[in-house]
């Protein structure tokens, strides 16, 4: 549920937030339809694909060293962390080799990691995260604490609703890893230059909040990761 504004973080409690808050606050039965509906779906999904589930993770667990799972803090609704579950697609202590962002050629990912990212199946336990809360099928992707920080006062919008699997944003630079396989600085550029590029179309995303747009969202998403 949507908290009062006056309880929110102090680094939300701004004019440029104070918009995005007043267009949700006028939603409140979309957003109780919403988790309702991720509820739901993220159940059936986890029963349905339980058996896919078992297969990647035994691909993972035989193909390299090191755990099934990768958890990393991420953040969430109002400035939560939370731990993001996702199939390990790197090697051990990948982050602590490089960016927190990958690039095409990055050499962290093992071969079995380059399939399930292609396919964007290492997210598969990310339903859990939905399950949970932490996240739901349609929001702003959840950043590392690193880059919330650089946040400007307007992007904290962004974090009024849970971190989402997917989003405008996610379809509109599927291909963030090509954009950014010639930087010098992965980080700087990410922050710089793709970061508030993203966040314009998550900011998007909540000025136009609805049950209908998250539905065309998760299809089209569906469509880009099946047919391209």
């Amino acid at each position: 549920m949507l908290l009062s504004f006056d309880e929110l973080p102090k680094e939300f409690q701004n004019d440029d937030v104070k918009k995005y808050y007043d267009i949700l606050k006028n939603k409140k039965s979309s957003i109780i339809i919403k988790r309702t509906f991720d509820i739901i779906l993220s159940v059936l999904l986890i029963i349905i694909l339980s058996w896919l589930i078992i297969i990647l993770a035994l691909c993972v667990k035989f193909s390299s060293r090191g755990p099934v799972l990768y958890k990393q803090i991420r953040i969430t609704t109002y400035n939560k962390e939370f731990k993001i579950y996702k199939f390990r697609t790197m090697v051990v202590n990948a982050d602590k080799m490089g960016s927190h962002v990958t690039s095409m050629n990055d050499k962290r990912i093992t071969r079995i990691g380059r399939i399930l990212r292609k396919y964007r199946l290492d997210e598969l336990p990310q339903l859990f995260n939905v399950l949970k809360g932490d996240m739901s099928f349609v929001g702003t992707r959840p950043e590392v604490p690193d880059y919330v920080k650089r946040y400007t006062p307007k992007m904290y919008a962004t974090l009024l609703m849970p971190a989402g699997i997917t989003s405008l944003a996610s379809i509109k630079f599927k291909n963030e890893d090509r954009m950014l396989e010639t930087s010098t600085n992965i980080d700087e550029d990410y922050v710089g230059i793709i970061l508030p590029k993203k966040m314009h179309y998550n900011l998007l995303y909540i000025k136009n909040f609805g049950f209908r747009n998250d539905l065309y969202l998760m299809l089209k998403t569906v469509k880009e990761v099946a047919f391209h």
